[in-house]
């Protein structure tokens, strides 16, 4: 893991990077359980929300001069209206929170301990920022969806080590368009968070 150099950036300093982040997003997201079909122009104006964001953080992972891997947050506060609504609907204090948006690695790079300094580096950030809560939210899949691969594994035995909980209560809508799929349709994600 020595040879992955790691590069913390805030606010308007992620923008010189939005392409890069944008591609990992693409390459990442079009993978199960996401199957994204998106757009650079869509990625690039969704991740100015960061790049606007004085609070905000960047981690990217490079391997020399390639990027292998990224990863987001902002003050929920800051985060758009639809990942912020159930909070405030569950009367959740959305201050206190730092909402985590991404956490994308290429294939051949996972198991190398990137995902793990994305946590901690996010979880810093909440703590230096004198936050109480880290959250974010992921897509909800059936079990018989036919484009699962076999040996899937999901994160959620990593998330849970990393002590964070699974918030039936808490979940978003977004739409976008599937691989194969020939318009947007509305997908489910829910909530997981932890306290600090």
């Amino acid at each position: 893991m020595s040879d992955i150099r790691y590069q913390a950036l805030n606010g308007a300093a992620i923008r010189e990077h939005l392409q890069v982040l944008a591609a990992l997003r693409l390459t990442v997201f079009r993978e199960w359980p996401y199957l994204y079909d998106g757009t650079l122009d869509y990625e690039r104006q969704y991740l100015e929300t960061y790049a606007r964001c004085n609070e905000s953080i960047a981690v990217l992972a490079w391997e020399g001069s390639h990027c292998v891997g990224a990863t987001t947050a902002l003050p929920m506060p800051s985060a758009e209206a639809a990942m912020r609504k159930p909070f405030e609907q569950a009367a959740l204090d959305v201050s206190g929170t730092l909402y985590f948006g991404e956490s994308v690695v290429l294939g051949k790079h996972r198991g190398r301990g990137i995902g793990v300094t994305f946590f901690e580096q996010r979880e810093a950030h909440a703590r230096a920022l004198g936050l109480k809560r880290c959250a974010f939210c992921a897509v909800d899949r059936p079990a018989n969806h036919p484009l699962m691969p076999a040996a899937y594994m999901p994160n959620d035995t990593f998330w849970t080590r990393r002590g964070y909980a699974r918030q039936p209560a808490l979940q978003c809508t977004f739409e976008w368009q599937d691989r194969g799929e020939p318009a947007p349709t509305p997908h489910k994600l829910t909530y997981w968070s932890r306290d600090l």
